[in-house]
């Protein structure tokens, strides 16, 4: 099922846990909503193709990952991602922070992926996550 131009549900649901993680109704609409946003974030990188690690988590996949108990991906309003074509992790942050796109947290995670959470607040949170744990506003948005 496509949720939008360049999405799929089954990316957006992607696990590698081996667990069951099909969304209820509420964040199958919160997933179309994530997925917009994305087609924004795509778009900002120049129309590269993002792949996503990680978006939907079900309670038990999202524990088995060892994910924050109040972590949006358990309702579908955050995504993990890279986007090898536009560059390292650390450029896609800058280019989606300087792009006028509204999130909740924008995350440079260890230098290897990107974090996105969107939801009814857009505090456009910069922050990096690294073997010193997470600090915030740590990488330069380019205007």
């Amino acid at each position: 099922m496509k949720l939008s131009q360049n999405f799929s549900l089954a990316e957006l649901i992607v696990t590698q846990s081996g667990l069951p993680n099909a969304p209820g109704q509420i964040e199958l609409a919160n997933l179309r909503k994530l997925a917009q946003t994305l087609e924004a974030v795509r778009s900002a990188l120049g129309n590269n193709p993002i792949t996503i690690n990680s978006a939907y988590r079900s309670p038990r996949v999202n524990s088995a990952v060892g994910g924050s108990a109040t972590s949006a991906h358990m309702v579908g309003l955050a995504a993990d991602f890279v986007c090898p074509a536009y560059g390292k992790p650390i450029a896609v942050c800058q280019a989606i922070a300087a792009s006028g796109i509204q999130f909740d947290q924008l995350i440079h995670e260890y230098g290897r992926w990107i974090h996105i959470g969107i939801g009814p607040q857009a505090r456009q949170q910069l922050l990096t996550i690294d073997s010193r744990g997470i600090r915030t506003g740590l990488f330069e948005v380019r205007q």
